[in-house]
């Protein structure tokens, strides 16, 4: 079964120079492939929860169906978080951009945003409280107050640690986005 969202700069890597390489570029992708961070951690927690569906099951061989019911929406739980963590990020399309974090998903549509710039900053360590100096991308909306969004991405987060080439072109994809489609 082929899994999308981890494929999903197999096209930059094909072709590295087409800015754009995307057919339908009304689709929403993420312009780069999740880090190993971020998917070894939605492994273990998909790992966790085969252990809490075996013991759901454990649970009802022994005569306890509404305990293992309670496991069971627990396991439900876990697999769901999991699948959140490996969709946060950046995506981008035709329409917009779009930042998909933990708990919210905030969408802009291009004619919105005033600039999308690479800057050096204080940036979260693995969106933990320790900041560390690092890149992040940030996104300026256009308006009265032309207030600035939380950053798209970030040198240390779970998708870029130790990897800054991969930040390097991921920030450029979702800048050549914003190039191409800010104007119309």
């Amino acid at each position: 079964m082929p899994l999308p969202f981890l494929t999903a700069d197999r096209a930059f890597d094909a072709a590295d120079d087409v800015a754009l390489p995307y057919d339908d570029r009304d689709q929403w992708r993420r312009p780069y492939r999740p880090g190993p961070w971020r998917v070894g951690a939605a492994a273990l927690m998909l790992l966790l929860a085969s252990f809490v569906l075996f013991a759901a099951v454990i649970i009802v061989a022994a005569g306890s169906p509404s305990s293992a019911g309670v496991v069971f929406a627990l396991a439900v739980v876990v697999i769901a978080c999991a699948l959140r963590l490996l969709r946060m990020g950046a995506w981008v399309s035709a329409h917009g951009v779009r930042h998909v974090s933990f708990f919210t998903t905030r969408t802009l549509a291009w004619r919105e945003v005033a600039s999308v710039r690479t800057v050096q900053q204080p940036v979260r360590w693995l969106g933990l409280p320790r900041t560390v100096q690092g890149q992040a991308l940030l996104l300026v909306r256009q308006g009265r107050s032309a207030e600035s969004m939380p950053a798209l991405l970030t040198s240390h987060n779970s998708d870029f640690l130790a990897r800054d080439g991969a930040f390097d072109r991921a920030a450029d994809a979702v800048e050549a986005w914003a190039d191409e489609y800010r104007g119309r």
